[in-house]
């Protein structure tokens, strides 16, 4: 079976583990303050701050935006962790609806979901392919809300030739198995701050005015105070070390990614009944995903998920909205655009490692599938 994500991994990330190893430091250390300033570098902003998690980069950043109750604006087609940060620290989500071709955050509702409660602003780059950044942070600026990034599906995107996580107030990126840069886990949060960067350090290790590297650089310092009501979410030098080989091959893995996604468009363009992944000319996505929309008056998602499976390939959905957990349900979201759009939304697989042989598997099926319904078009 084609996965939908496999993490490309190979004798760099080894070797990075095996520096790691000898020196016997695996919590946060080292190699962790060494990656954290070249992502820093690499995304383009001066501070990198190293988390276990993009979940818990969002929640302290949200804290150091001093977010406690009010609302916070979210896209609805987004992984939880997005809202889970908002509800954390108090605040209730607004979901703003979604561009039908980006899935990305529509800036002219997310003007119109803008109250006197609103506190911040937290545009998703979906699937990798970057918000439209200029509007949203102009109506932020207009009311003077801060913008914290959810570039958990980037890494290597960009926005009119620069790095998302480098425009908001803060940016948090996910390492997760299955994104670009693939760690097994963690996080990081990007900022041109220095005082969020400062309190992030200390947020991450429970408050604690220096961590256990700080305090060990010049022979074993056991003083530190606690000065705020911190988080356990620090990056470790094991996540760190995968991490560094990754970051030092994300722009090849992303070109790849690019080039199924073109193999795919070209093969598809003659579908009438399903749609390709539309990339705005301000972008140039990372392509976490490959998201088609299919036309489901024609045909049935499930059946057609189902063709897939007979034929070895995975598919996914990304994603039922939010408010339709039943956790966080909400009868009238006022999202028509996501509402729709989502019950369209299949995912191929599209991961940097796939080989000739396995895109075309994805090519002869979804392209198959036209031959034996005969009321679509091949």
């Amino acid at each position: 079976m084609i996965p939908l994500f496999k993490p490309s991994l190979g004798k760099e990330e080894l070797t990075n583990l095996e520096q790691v190893f000898n020196t016997g430091y695996i919590t946060l250390g080292p190699k962790t303050k060494e990656f954290e300033e070249r992502f820093a570098a690499y995304v383009g902003t001066p501070y990198a701050v190293g988390t276990s998690s993009c979940t818990i980069a969002l929640q302290m950043a949200l804290d150091v935006l001093k977010v406690k109750g009010g609302e916070v604006c979210v896209p609805p087609l987004t992984f939880v962790s997005t809202v889970t940060a908002a509800v954390y620290n108090q605040a209730t989500p607004v979901y703003v609806d979604v561009d039908p071709d980006t899935l990305c955050m529509d800036p002219a509702d997310l003007e119109k979901k803008i109250t006197k409660k609103t506190k911040a602003i937290i545009p998703v780059h979906y699937g990798g392919h970057p918000c439209d950044m200029d509007r949203i942070l102009a109506i932020a600026k207009a009311k003077n809300i801060p913008v914290l990034e959810d570039c958990a599906h980037t890494g290597g995107a960009y926005y009119k030739n620069k790095q998302t996580g480098s425009f908001g107030d803060m940016g948090c990126f996910s390492f997760h198995a299955v994104k670009p840069l693939a760690a097994g886990d963690g996080g990081m949060v990007t900022t041109h701050n220095e005082n969020y960067a400062r309190q992030l350090g200390s947020l991450r290790w429970l408050g604690a005015s220096k961590d256990t590297y700080q305090r060990d650089k010049k022979g074993y310092d056991w003083y530190y105070e606690i000065s705020c009501l911190g988080y356990k979410g620090y990056m470790n030098d094991i996540t760190a070390a995968i991490a560094m080989a990754q970051l030092e091959k994300l722009e090849s893995m992303n070109e790849r990614r690019r080039k199924i996604a073109d193999l795919y468009n070209e093969a598809f363009k003659g579908l009438d009944w399903l749609k390709t992944p539309v990339i705005r000319s301000y972008a140039k996505s990372s392509h976490h995903n490959y998201a088609t929309k299919i036309d489901t008056e024609r045909i049935s998602r499930d059946d057609f998920m189902e063709h897939l499976k007979s034929n070895g390939i995975s598919s996914g959905v990304h994603y039922m909205p939010i408010y339709q957990h039943p956790y966080y349900r909400v009868e009238d979201p006022r999202t028509p655009v996501a509402e729709s759009v989502w019950q369209k939304i299949v995912l191929l697989p599209l991961f940097s490692s796939m080989t000739e042989s396995e895109i075309q598997q994805v090519i002869d099926a979804v392209t198959g599938y036209a031959k034996i319904k005969k009321t679509i078009s091949v």
